[in-house]
Order: structure tokens, then C-alpha cells, then sequence
């Protein structure tokens, strides 16, 4: 639960913080529990996923300014996933995001 809730480490306004978060949990804690460690990697792997979805949009909203607002939509969605995550990393369900690119394997 905490690798996933770990990623609204981005309202301190630190660079990355959203990946930095999941990140140092999935490290330290990864290896005492199968669990941990799977959600972990997922809890990596979409805010990485989310994180590239933004830097696009932020590009792209320079050349089309209307696409900026899809900025707001998917800070939302990235903050629903999180919180729907956590709560079922709590009951013990592995959570799988609806879409995720998997890069930490």
C-alpha cells in the first residue's frame, strides 16, 4: 500500500518525486515480500508511464495550446489509480493499472 500512496509524494514540488517515492520503497522494502515487491515494481512502472504521458502533453501543449488541458485530466486519472492501488494493496489484492508500461521488470 505504501509503494502506491508513496507516489503523492508529487505535491511536495519535488522534480519526480512520484516515481522517486514508489522507488525507495520497492528498494528497501522489495525483498521481504513477493507482494511487496510486485506491487512495488507496478506502483514504479505506472508513474513512470504517467510521467512520460505528462512531458508529452507539456510538449505538445506548445504547439497546440488546448491539448494543456489533457495536463488536468491525467493528474487526475494518475491520482484516482493511486488511491484505488492503495486501498486494494491494503486488502492484499494484487493491483494491475488498466494501462502500464513496464519497464522495471
Amino acid at each position: 500500500m505504501v509503494s502506491h500512496l508513496s507516489a503523492l509524494a508529487m505535491f511536495t514540488c519535488i522534480p519526480f518525486a512520484n516515481i522517486i517515492g514508489p522507488l525507495i520503497v520497492w528498494l528497501t522494502k522489495g525483498k521481504e515480500s513477493a507482494f511487496v515487491n510486485d506491487q512495488g515494481k507496478e506502483a514504479v512502472n505506472f508513474q513512470i508511464t504517467m510521467t512520460i504521458i505528462s512531458l508529452v502533453i507539456f510538449v505538445l501543449s506548445y504547439v497546440v495550446p488546448i491539448i494543456g488541458v489533457l495536463g488536468l485530466l491525467v493528474f487526475l486519472v494518475n491520482l484516482v489509480f493511486i488511491i484505488i492501488a492503495g486501498l486494494q494493496a491494503k486488502q492484499g489484492i494484487e493491483y494491475r493499472y488498466p494501462f502500464n508500461i513496464r519497464l522495471v521488470k
